[in-house]
């Protein structure tokens, strides 16, 4: 059995920037969640992800986030690790 420990991190974005930097998070890898909030601080969309599902999951999370993208002009996107032992 292996112990998992958790970080986190936070990348305040533009807009325009927001899929390309998701892109560059997942791809990273060791993602469990991301949240994305607007520059007020109010949760967009949470997204879990876990490593067996990422590849599934990866088109429609993009979709998502691009209707995102096309709403805001600055957001935070905050990154829930898994960093295992």
């Amino acid at each position: 059995m292996t112990d998992s420990k958790s970080s986190k991190e936070e990348f305040k974005v533009k807009g325009e920037d927001l899929i390309g930097k998701v892109k560059e998070i997942i791809h990273a890898g060791n993602v469990r969640r991301l949240i994305i909030k607007d520059k007020d601080d109010k949760t967009l969309i949470e997204i879990p992800l876990t490593a067996g599902v990422v590849g599934i999951v990866i088109a429609p999370v993009l979709a998502a986030v691009g209707a995102i993208a096309a709403l805001v002009t600055e957001c935070t996107i905050l990154v829930e690790r898994t960093e295992e032992k």
